[in-house]
């Protein structure tokens, strides 16, 4: 059994990790921010945590995370207020990766985005802009550390049910369900050939124990 923590924890791709690493046997800690989401969490069987990302300091995810074997990063602004995003798709994801180091739990998986690339293409006077490059540089500021670190890079989301297959290094446009999510970050958590890696994927045909195992082989 591992223990988990998901920050952003009723997120809706966090909603359905939840259950996916319960029945795994795993012991997850969601860390949400209102308490009245409390129930719908802890019916996925995940034990809730109250904090505010946004607001919480080194000091505050160094408690949070302690103790556990695992980190998930699935917390993010929404879109919106740009100083908010920032606050929180790069400055807290960055505190939570110094925290992991700093409570010695090393395994670290970020849920990214599929256009997560220096030269994703976003217009900086796009309101997507800040969303962008706030992602960027939390992924880059985990690859350069020494965390075992797996980013996810999925494309689109969808409320579609999950079929179990992705596909590996899809066109930036590529869709997958959340539900597939969910299920290949449960599987990157059982995958220790999955550290260091950054994983770009959408929908596809190929069993996502496999298609990981396929990029593994080919070096992604």
């Amino acid at each position: 059994m591992s223990r988990i923590v998901i920050f952003g924890g009723h997120g809706r791709v966090a909603l359905l990790l939840e259950p996916l690493l319960v029945s795994g046997g795993h012991a997850v800690t969601a860390v949400i921010r209102n308490p009245e989401h409390g129930a719908e969490v802890g019916a996925t069987g995940a034990t809730f945590v109250v904090a505010d990302v946004e607001e919480s300091g080194l000091d505050r995810f160094t408690d949070l995370i302690t103790g556990h074997d695992a980190v998930v990063w699935s917390a993010g602004a929404g879109g919106g207020d740009p100083k908010r995003t920032y606050a929180i798709d790069r400055d807290a994801a960055i505190r939570t990766m110094d925290a992991a180091a700093a409570a010695g739990v090393r395994r670290y998986v970020m849920i990214s985005w599929i256009g997560s690339v220096p030269d994703h293409g976003v217009d900086p006077e796009s309101s997507f802009f800040p969303y962008a490059d706030a992602k960027l540089a939390a992924d880059e500021y985990l690859r350069a550390g020494d965390l075992d670190w797996t980013i996810l890079c999925p494309g689109m989301l969808t409320f579609d049910p999950p079929v179990g297959r992705i596909a590996l290094d899809v066109p930036g446009r590529a869709e997958v369900s959340r539900a597939d999510v969910a299920a290949v970050i449960a599987a990157v958590l059982a995958d220790d050939s999955t550290i260091g890696r950054t994983i770009r994927f959408g929908a596809g045909d190929v069993e996502i124990a496999e298609a990981l195992s396929i990029g593994r082989r080919a070096g992604d």
